[in-house]
């Protein structure tokens, strides 16, 4: 007859076991894909084809003279906008989609903030709004689309809508409270 090992033997064993499961696996996810959170798409619609997606390829640094400290950092020639900490790190990057009133380079404060969908100047349904300023008698705000489209801006109607995917436009609701910093850079 074997001889019987104890239960401590045992649990040692599956441990032992388990950690190596875990290890093989970890190392098997390791070599997939890497998502970033900039890499974020938004759904399609039926705009998509009118107006690609952009596309993230690597992360861009924070434009120099941008300023120091938490603030929202929006590059009007870059299409880009920045989250950047109190330590001037970038926490989030993306692309957006601008209106067809650019705000002058400068700095500004979020004022208003509307979450509840509403209509846009182009007719789109959209949420999570934040106004910072006003540019030739039109405001400028960040905002998303809420079926996450990104169409075109509508020629010959002055929109400053600066629309972001969705899960950026989660991102900056969350980051953008109101008085928070946005510089914005040419």
């Amino acid at each position: 007859m074997p001889a019987r090992l104890p239960s401590w033997a045992w649990v040692s064993g599956l441990t032992v076991g388990a950690i190596a499961a875990v290890s093989v696996l970890a190392v098997q996810a390791d070599q997939g894909p890497h998502p970033t959170a900039a890499a974020t798409k938004p759904k399609p619609s039926a705009s998509a084809d009118a107006h690609p997606t952009p596309k993230e390829t690597a992360p861009a640094p924070v434009p120099e003279g941008s300023g120091t400290g938490r603030r929202v950092v929006y590059s009007v020639g870059q299409d880009r906008v920045w989250l950047v900490d109190a330590s001037d790190a970038a926490r989030r990057s993306f692309k957006v989609w601008p209106g067809t009133v650019d705000p002058d380079p400068g700095k500004y404060s979020v004022g208003t903030r509307r979450q509840e969908p509403t209509t846009g100047s182009d007719g789109v349904r959209i949420e999570q709004i934040m106004y910072f300023t006003q540019e030739d008698g039109v405001w400028v705000a960040f905002s998303n689309a809420v079926d996450g489209s990104s169409p075109p801006p509508v020629e010959g109607i002055k929109t400053g809508g600066i629309r972001l995917p969705k899960a950026d436009g989660d991102a900056l609701w969350e980051f953008g409270t109101s008085g928070t910093t946005v510089t914005v850079v040419s």
